[in-house]
């Protein structure tokens, strides 16, 4: 993380809502997740967070879910899926009510660091067209250790459109001389018919 400390971003950075989609999800690693967003992203930057809820069978999901978000110091909103969709539809579900000028997808179960928002926020403001990606790092399933993710690797589709890890190239290393928080650069010209990511 070290030099992720020293950056400053800039006070105009765009807002955004969070989308957690979950099915089944445990009470308390939900909570987790839900509970560093809040605590860990500037007030002024988080809109609001949008829950939704692939068609989970869990009591405890459903109405003490409702009644504990009420208590939160941010807006949150639960939506319901009918049946079992799959995590695309729900998040094309969740980012179809979302009022924030960025829209943010985050896993049910995972945990958000200090300066997590703004840094993804600030490459964003530097270039709408961006997705944006951190490192992810990793809280072991068996201990809930933190683990620090690495920065050697980005992902990325084949050909069969399969999404993979894939290492850095030793250009890209070359390219940002040391400074690991410098973003690893993607194509700019998409091959027809997509013209407007040109």
């Amino acid at each position: 993380m070290g030099s992720c400390k020293t950056k400053v971003y800039p006070d105009d950075l765009p807002n955004t809502s969070i989308v957690i989609v979950f099915h089944n999800e445990a009470w308390s690693t939900l909570l987790r997740t839900v509970h560093s967003v809040i605590n860990r992203s500037p007030r002024d930057l988080l809109v609001e967070i949008v829950l939704v809820d692939d068609a989970s069978e869990r009591d405890f999901l459903k109405l003490k879910l409702e009644t504990y978000v009420q208590t939160l110091e941010v807006p949150v909103k639960i939506l319901r899926m009918e049946q079992r969709s799959g995590l695309i539809r729900a998040r094309l579900r969740g980012a179809a009510v979302t009022t924030g000028q960025v829209i943010t997808f985050l896993d049910a179960h995972c945990e958000c660091t200090e300066g997590w928002l703004e840094a993804l926020l600030a490459r964003i403001r530097e270039d709408r067209r961006a997705v944006v990606c951190p490192i992810i790092d990793v809280i072991s399933d068996e201990t809930f250790e933190y683990m620090a993710g690495s920065d050697m690797t980005y992902g990325g589709f084949n050909w069969k459109l399969n999404f993979r890890w894939y290492p850095v190239p030793q250009r890209e290393m070359d390219r940002r001389k040391g400074d690991r928080t410098l973003p690893v650069r993607y194509p700019k010209k998409i091959c027809p018919p997509c013209p407007q990511l040109v």
